[in-house]
């Protein structure tokens, strides 16, 4: 997979989370259950389960941008090397296994998990943003 396929699969992750949650709250408010105005942004609302699917959907967009402009900037530069080629799996997969622990449960195993996926990501955007970084000055 190239950097913009990573990138691409990272905005479709986001759709699929938020896609999850419209089909919830919208089965919510057909079958009577919930009123259109039952679900408040940034009020925690619902059962757990779907606001650690709320939550997981936040997390993504939140990282989606920066992401972005990272990838974008490496492919508009022409940055081909090994280490940008890899960081944005990476980057990717991690995202996948902290929403699914996201998703899972709010036990300290899960909870563990989502944070080293979340540190994994970080510390691989950082990377990346350097390897473009080093690729734009020349260094």
């Amino acid at each position: 997979m190239s950097p913009l396929v990573c990138l691409v699969a990272f905005a479709l992750w986001a759709l699929l989370l938020v896609g999850a949650l419209g089909l919830v709250r919208g089965g919510l408010v057909l079958v009577g259950r919930r009123r259109p105005t039952d679900f408040p942004g940034g009020v925690q609302h619902g059962g757990d389960a779907y606001w650690r699917l709320n939550r997981a959907h936040l997390n993504t967009v939140e990282n989606l941008p920066i992401f972005g402009a990272i990838v974008l900037s490496g492919v508009v530069l022409h940055v081909a090397t090994p280490m940008f080629l890899l960081l944005p799996k990476v980057i990717v997969c991690a995202r996948v296994v902290q929403s699914l622990a996201h998703l899972s449960s709010g036990r300290s195993l899960a909870i563990n998990a989502r944070f080293t996926a979340f540190i994994v990501q970080v510390a691989s955007m950082f990377a990346l943003a350097i390897e473009v970084l080093r690729r734009a000055t020349g260094s």
